[in-house]
């Protein structure tokens, strides 16, 4: 019998040897590995022996026999978004995402799809897509789950009430045995042997044992197993959470897509209301029938009036017919709705749903900021007892004390929530088991299931008696015993279940705040606070971005977990477990972490597009600061980090350090000692530093305007040193508002460069030297044209400075050039371009500053296009360093080159930051341009603006 409980020892050696000796695909048994796959989205942990990623069946069923050898069990693991801990283990793990994700046949005819446990859904759909077809269930982690995932947990998604659970959508699957062989599972087979006896011995308690509802996911779906209902034991294994074998492969079906699609957002007075409204909307065979209430948005986003809404999608053959099904829901709602809208537009449609899929991530964390957990995401009742079991379990929430937010799947009574429970302390753990054990009840009371879509896992297994009563449990764990007598699949797991409170991920956390530099001021100051915004939903395992998004490009890059925002947050969580974890040992010093964040760009694209807010950005300056304290760094840390020292330095002999920059031998020698990756072109320094430039243009002497009449530009290292011209054509917009223009101050520095290589306390020195040296001008709106350097101000600097009133003041200062027009020179026309555009939202300008005002002023000039997202790769030093070409490459491939290629002739090319239009210019041969220098050059095509330095500025 395989034990749950393996120990490192003798074991993990041999079982190694014999797994790379009889798989082909990746054996990895190191600490990396194994951190990785500790924790799947849920409140669990089980440290894995080691991961086996197989290269396709034969490999899966060497490892099966490998570890039955060896009595070590195995866990299936997809895309690692289980909400309920079934994707952790003690065992081996099997990674079936990295090779087996092959759709194997596509046939429209029978609408069926052959695919691989690894397949993402998104593929699945985008291939079907042509053929009007898609894979009807559809969870919010649809851009990255797995289908193998998918048939574990019997998922649904929103679409539910149309096309029903993953179980409704299974043709056939082949399943291979911890025990050896496979099983061909489809309506009418046998399964392993025993099964058929069992059932018949037991088919009073089979008809009798189940609740009819919609969304019953928890426990085995052995009434499937009725001779009226096929038999069909591939639809029994759905739902199974990897406890009874591995799928290699699956038939699905596939459902017609409707051709247009429409959206009636119905606003309710509460979510009750909402909740009693659902059930009579279903008749009129809505798409989708999604509830969510006002305490979950954090801004109203074009939602109709309410407190409550419920999400009706529509579907026809055109869109008119799409938008008339939309109006027949509004119509059948208006007794008890007291808004409502109905949304044709896509791009509309697709804003108001990604509302709705950021839920997962989104609620966990209360209006308050504190945090909130999974464990009782998505119990299901019947869907006409919505309302009432809702009132009785906000009434059960503050009984315990507790808070959380509801919202889900209305159409179906399926209902995720995330609850503040205290999962730090021994009370707060006892808390959580009372009110498991009450919510239990209160669900069972109402005819529910305790799981309707996420699975039992370890979060409600134990509970299940509740539910089914012993006879019926005990008959699971016979169930179980028939595909998998030797125990080793996935043990604790539905069958003789591990406890709730059992193997909580936040036991081996630190319980005192670590020290750290940064303020974290969004979590109390506590590093381990915010390493575990990461709760795992994954959306930085996208692999395509839809929209504007950023996150996580060097995820996109390598296809390696190791690179995603996530298993870096994983391997930062064991980094802080250290002995308790027992995982990463060596703290800051460790070598996993260090390799880990050496591919994190810093582009601060999951600060914004990560739901929870991650911020790995700021958690690498961090890493870095301790790691490399009091020791070496590498080449490039002193190169690029000190940039802003470097050109203050080499700016007198600009023209010299160019030319010898051009001959070949001596830039490699150069590059070689700097440790920049030798295939960079050196940047060309600007023969006249823009506040040199700012400086002559005024002359000595000048009267300077008062009030609102100047206008203060932030000298950044970029735009003073190498592209002066940017800073040139920022003041000649400025000055056609009327402003006058100064720079902010000499010597100036936002300590990015420091900071990105995390060299913390030099940043700091330079911060407090900046600070200084503003002296009286602190307050005023700063124009900063870089927005890395924006950036950097507005958030590094009181995060580094928590304590400097000063720091605050120079933050809420900052404004890019759009933002300062828009509030400074509302009445400002901008000239008239009309022409397309096309580039990048800088990273930093997405996740932190946002582009609103400069999509608005674009428009205004009549630039016409739209951004893509992801990132240019170059991001600062990172692009530079030794090592990152490839990958750097690879990041501007993914979006930014292919969209620059595809560009008509004469389409303008915007790139705001001196990084991107690096990388355009080394990588892409394009020209890429400052919204700035666009708008100068219009300025300069029309009427001449006004003489600041005429009246009204005079003159000495």
């Amino acid at each position: 019998m395989a034990s749950g409980n393996v120990r490192n020892g003798g074991i993990p050696d041999a079982l190694a040897r014999q797994l790379r000796a009889s798989v082909r695909g990746e054996v990895a048994f190191d600490a990396t590995a194994r951190a990785l796959a500790t924790m799947d989205a849920s409140n669990y942990r089980r440290v894995p022996l080691g991961v086996v990623a197989p290269r396709d069946a034969d490999d899966v069923a060497a490892t099966l026999a490998a570890c039955r050898t060896h009595g070590v069990p195995v866990v299936p693991r997809g895309g690692g978004t289980s909400i309920a801990g079934q994707a952790t283990g003690t065992g081996v793990v099997l990674d079936l995402t990295r090779h087996l994700r092959t759709i194997l046949e596509l046939d429209p005819g029978s609408r069926t799809a052959v695919v691989q446990p690894g397949v993402v859904l998104d593929d699945l759909r985008a291939a079907a897509a042509p053929h009007g077809l898609t894979f009807g269930p559809d969870p919010s982690t649809h851009s990255r789950c797995t289908i193998g995932g998918m048939i574990g947990n019997n998922s649904c998604g929103s679409h539910s009430v149309a096309w029903g659970t993953t179980a409704d959508n299974v043709h056939a699957l082949t399943a291979a045995r911890y025990g050896g062989g496979t099983l061909r599972l489809e309506r009418g087979a046998e399964g392993p042997a025993g099964l058929r006896e069992l059932v018949a011995s037991h088919l009073a308690l089979l008809r009798t044992g189940f609740p009819e509802l919609p969304r019953r996911i928890s426990g085995y779906a052995l009434d499937a197993l009725l001779p009226e209902n096929g038999p069909d034991p591939a639809r029994a294994f759905c739902g199974s959470e990897g406890t009874l074998g591995v799928v290699t492969e699956a038939t699905l079906r596939l459902v017609p897509a409707p051709a247009a699609r429409a959206l009636a957002v119905l606003g309710y007075a509460d979510e009750s209301a909402a909740a009693e409204a659902a059930p009579g909307l279903l008749p009129l065979h809505p798409l989708t029938v999604e509830g969510m209430a006002a305490d979950l948005v954090r801004e109203p986003a074009g939602l109709p009036r309410g407190a409550a809404w419920l999400f009706a999608e529509t579907g026809g053959a055109t869109p008119a017919e799409a938008r008339a099904h939309a109006e027949r829901l509004v119509r059948a709602a208006s007794a008890d709705a007291v808004d409502a809208a109905v949304v044709t537009d896509p791009a509309g449609q697709r804003a108001l749903w990604r509302i709705r899929e950021d839920a997962a991530g989104t609620a966990t964390r209360t209006p308050g900021g504190g945090e909130a957990w999974p464990g009782w995401e998505d119990c299901a009742v019947p869907p006409a007892r919505l309302g009432p079991y809702l009132r009785d379990f906000r009434a059960l929430l503050a009984e315990h004390g507790l808070r959380g937010t509801p919202y889900g799947h209305f159409g179906d009574g399926c209902i995720h929530v995330r609850i503040d429970f205290d999962l730090l302390t021994g009370p707060g753990v006892a808390r959580f088991r009372r009110f498991s054990e009450d919510l239990a009840s209160l669900v069972v009371a109402h005819g529910g299931s305790l799981s309707g879509e996420h699975g039992d896992g370890q979060a409600r297994a134990e509970l299940l008696p509740r539910m089914y009563g012993d006879e019926l449990v005990a008959l699971f764990g016979r169930f179980k015993d028939l595909w998998d007598p030797d125990g080793g699949m996935n043990p604790g797991i539905l069958a003789r279940p591990a406890r709730l409170d059992e193997n909580l991920r936040f036991d081996v956390l630190p319980r005192k705040p670590v020290d750290v530099a940064f303020g974290y001021p969004h979590d109390g100051g506590d590093f381990s606070a915010a390493v575990r915004r990461c709760v795992g939903v994954a959306k930085c395992r996208t692999e395509r971005s839809s929209g504007p998004s950023v996150m996580c490009p060097s995820f996109r890059a390598t296809g390696e977990e190791a690179h995603s925002t996530r298993g870096r947050a994983r391997l930062l969580h064991e980094m802080l477990a250290g002995d308790a974890g027992g995982v990463i040992t060596d703290g800051w010093r460790s070598t996993e972490v260090r390799d880990a964040l050496d591919l994190c760009l810093s582009c601060k694209g999951c600060r914004s597009d990560c739901p929870v807010g991650v911020d790995m950005a700021t958690y690498k300056a961090e890493f870095l600061h301790h790691h490399y304290r009091g020791r070496l760094r590498p080449a490039a840390h002193y190169a690029m980090g000190w940039l802003p020292r470097w050109l203050r330095i080499a700016s007198p002999f600009a023209g010299p350090l160019n030319a010898l920059a051009r001959v070949r031998p001596l830039a490699a020698l150069a590059k070689r000692v700097a440790g920049i990756a030798p295939e960079r072109g050196i940047p060309v320094l600007a023969r006249e530093r823009f506040t040199r430039w700012l400086n002559r243009r005024w002359g000595k002497g000048t009267f300077l305007r008062s009030g609102d009449q100047l206008a203060i530009l932030w000298p950044d290292t970029f735009t003073e040193h190498l592209s002066p011209e940017v800073g040139r054509a920022a003041v000649r917009v400025l000055e056609a508002t009327g402003r006058q223009v100064l720079p902010a101050g000499r010597g100036l520095c936002c300590g990015l460069t420091y900071v990105s290589t995390g060299q913390l306390t030099r940043a700091r020195r330079v911060m407090r030297r900046t600070l200084k040296r503003l002296g009286g001008t602190l307050g005023d709106p700063v124009v900063v044209l870089e927005p890395s350097c924006a950036a950097t101000l507005r958030t590094d600097l009181p995060e580094l400075l928590p304590d400097d009133p000063r720091a605050a003041q120079l933050a809420a200062s900052v404004r890019t050039l759009a933002e300062y027009l828009e509030e400074y020179a509302p009445d400002w026309e901008p000239p008239r371009l009309d022409r397309r555009v096309t580039g990048q939202t800088h990273c930093h300008q997405h996740a932190v500053l946002g582009d609103a005002a400069d999509r608005r002023l674009r428009e205004r000039a009549g630039l016409t296009g739209e951004p893509v997202g992801g990132c240019c790769g170059l991001a600062g030093n990172f692009g530079f360093e030794r090592g990152h070409w490839d990958v750097s490459v690879a990041c501007a491939e993914d979006q930014l080159l292919p969209a620059v290629r595809e560009a008509s002739p004469g389409t303008e090319v915007l790139a705001d930051g001196f990084s991107c239009r690096t990388q355009l210019a080394q990588v892409g041969g394009v020209r890429a341009r400052h919204l700035a220098e666009v708008l100068a050059e219009g300025l300069e095509a029309g009427a001449p603006p006004p003489d600041p330095r005429s009246s009204g500025a005079g003159a000495a």
